[in-house]
């Protein structure tokens, strides 16, 4: 069962509890939770390649590059398990970063299987510029309470849905 199913069947439950039935326009595609979640994620990342073009990186790639800045060097399968990606998502990833200097990949010595990635001088060096970037576009009436407001909505939804998908 995905997402919407398990959102429609616990919809769908409470309703029927309550004695009330699904109504149609309740159905429709934009009165859908997930749609709405697939838009706002959809509108982060556009959000996100917009102010990252000047650093010639896409928002999976900033991802990969703000698991770098909080430990570096890190193994694939690290950043793989932080990211919640499988290593042929960010083999691609890994190799554009490369080929434009934010970080070199390197197999290791004891462990031939073992890839790591390590930021190179460019890739630590850019991290104030990038971060200035971002938060340079951020309306100055987004103070840290709304922030941590925002942030309690979207970990609590996270939860849920993890929730539901042990179910």
């Amino acid at each position: 069962m995905n997402i919407c199913e398990s959102f429609y069947t616990i919809i769908n439950r409470a309703r029927l509890k309550r004695g009330g039935d699904v109504k149609q326009e309740q159905m429709r595609l934009a009165n859908q939770l997930c749609f709405s979640a697939y838009n706002v994620s959809r509108l982060f990342a556009q959000f996100y390649e917009k102010k990252l073009k000047q650093f010639g990186i896409t928002y999976s790639q900033y991802l990969v590059l703000l698991t770098l800045w909080e430990e570096n060097p890190q193994t694939l399968n690290s950043i793989g398990r932080h990211l919640d990606l499988s290593s042929n998502t960010l083999t691609p990833l890994l190799k554009r970063l490369e080929q434009s200097g934010w970080v070199k990949r390197e197999r290791q010595q004891s462990d031939k299987r073992q890839l790591i990635i390590t930021l190179t001088d460019n890739g630590q060096q850019q991290q104030e510029a990038v971060f200035e970037a971002i938060s340079s576009c951020l309306p100055q009436e987004f103070d840290t309470t709304e922030y941590d407001e925002t942030k309690y909505v979207f970990e609590e939804l996270e939860q849920t849905l993890k929730h539901l998908i042990e179910k």
